[in-house]
Order: C-alpha cells, then structure tokens, then sequence
C-alpha cells in the first residue's frame, strides 16, 4: 500500500481581515543610500476556498513626511482620482517547503501585472475570537512597468529614486 501525502496550501473556507492587526506597505531605495518606507491604512483582503484578494486605498497612503501625501497621490506617482485602489487577486497558491508562493494579478494606476509574492502562514490558531490565520507576503515590482515613473536626477549622477519596490503585506484573518 502507498500513502500519499500532500500539504494544504492554505485552509479552507472563508477567512475574513482583521483590520486592527493587518498592514501593507512599500519600501524603495531614495537618493541611492536609504529606504524610504510607506504603507496604506485603509486595506481589505479576504481567503476564500484559495483564492486571495485584496486592496488598498490609495487616498489612505501614509508617509513620515505629510507634504510627500499630496505629491504620491498626485498623477505623478499613484494618481489617486483615477485609480483610487491598488488592488490583488491570487491565480495560485502553493507551498515550496515551509514557505509559501502565492502567484497573481497586481493592479496599480489600472495597469495589471502578473506577479509572484513569498511568504509564511502561521495557524490556524484558535482564540477566544475564534480561529485565526496570519500571512506574510513581499513581493519586488518595477514601479514603472505600472507608470509611476516620476523621477529626477541627483547632482552627482544617479536617480532620486529606484525602480524596484519592495511590496509587504502582514494579514491577520480571522474565519467567517
């Protein structure tokens, strides 16, 4: 007799965001030097039978520097009166050992690409909210294959800042 073995990817069901305990965020290299570092407050995502979807509200971009806001949502960079949502829908997810690869479809500016996000899920745990589940995903994008190609360049040569963007996404979801 053969057993076979094999490892769900993700749980099953319907799995719902904790807002309160869930984050995204971007981070990109600036002036060649430091990683300038942002994140969205107003996000959303649900699992559901495999299928990850989630977005952010452009409006609700954060930075440490208020002036940037107005700059990030102007048509420059994420041209938030057009295309007020970054958004994700999962194509696949799988486990490579004890990671996991979850591929999909980024929207950003209305511009849709294929991408590959990496990652860990924790749980489910039960707490005394119910079951719980948390995923770790990151992802590196070129800015400028979804237009965002503002830029400017620095005194001694160089760009203020690079293309790649490092994309992260801490979810807490909690089961329907």
């Amino acid at each position: 007799m053969t057993t076979i073995l094999t490892e769900q990817p993700v749980p099953t069901g319907s799995w719902l965001l904790d807002t309160t305990h869930s984050s995204v965020a971007f981070a990109v290299r600036h002036g060649g030097v430091s990683l300038f570092r942002g994140g969205f407050t107003e996000v959303d995502a649900s699992l559901v039978d495999g299928e990850l979807r989630g977005f952010a509200s452009v409006a609700s971009i954060t930075v440490q520097e208020e002036d940037l806001q107005g700059h990030l949502l102007s048509p420059e960079f994420f041209d938030a009166d057009r295309h007020p949502r970054v958004s994700f829908a999962s194509t696949e997810i799988r486990r490579d050992g004890d990671a996991i690869v979850v591929d999909g479809e980024l929207e950003i500016r209305g511009v849709r690409r294929p991408v590959t996000l990496t990652g860990t899920v924790a749980g489910p745990v039960t707490t005394s909210g119910g079951q719980k589940l948390g995923i770790h995903l990151e992802t590196v994008v070129d800015r400028t294959s979804f237009g965002i190609t503002w830029n400017m360049e620095l005194p001694d040569g160089g760009l203020v800042l690079d293309n790649e963007v490092t994309l992260t996404a801490d979810l807490e979801l909690a089961k329907a």
